[in-house]
């Protein structure tokens, strides 16, 4: 299967973010990019997450309901520190009578910024096409981990990229039904 390139274009102001060079467009290979480069793309990523929710929701999933050709699910979360409802639509992995999350941010130096909502708010709502589930998520631990990350890796192969391109150990929760 061949990487999406994710195309940003230099020189616009993506959520106060601001590239040097006005006239190149780069494009970065998910599959190829450093940690450095992913870093740098994630202004574009919230705002992309914000589009791809209300399209989603709007089309029932059938707008922007994969990412590299992968399933894509809306999760709606409270924030850790803001306690303000917040909506992201992440790739999951399909698991017993729940789903698995996998933090991965690509392979960014740190966790993804949703990580620590539900590290404090385990409870969620998911929405999968058309589907409404409640869950409670919670973070894998090192044996649970190692029994699920070939299940995720078969899923989704490129996660083992991921972890190869970050010293942090990408963490997994498991959405089992509340």
């Amino acid at each position: 299967m061949r990487a999406s390139p994710l195309i940003v274009w230099q020189g616009a102001s993506l959520n106060g973010y601001t590239t040097n060079n006005k006239k190149e467009i780069s494009m970065i290979n998910l599959k190829t990019a450093t940690s450095e480069e992913i870093t740098k793309i994630i202004p574009f990523l919230k705002i992309f997450s914000s589009l791809n929710e209300k399209i989603y929701r709007w089309t029932g999933g059938r707008l922007l309901g994969k990412l590299n050709g992968r399933d894509v699910m809306l999760v709606t979360m409270t924030g850790a520190r803001s306690g303000k409802t917040r909506v992201i639509p992440l790739m999951h992995v399909p698991y017993k009578d729940g789903v698995i999350i996998v933090a991965s941010l690509g392979g960014a130096p740190k966790n993804p910024v949703w990580f620590n909502n539900l590290v404090a708010h385990p409870d969620i709502d998911v929405q999968y096409k058309s589907n409404k589930m409640k869950l409670r998520v919670r973070r894998a631990d090192t044996e649970e981990k190692a029994a699920v990350w070939p299940v995720c890796c078969e899923h989704y192969p490129d996660y083992e990229i991921y972890q190869k391109r970050t010293e942090r150990d990408i963490p997994v929760f498991i959405a089992e039904p509340r």
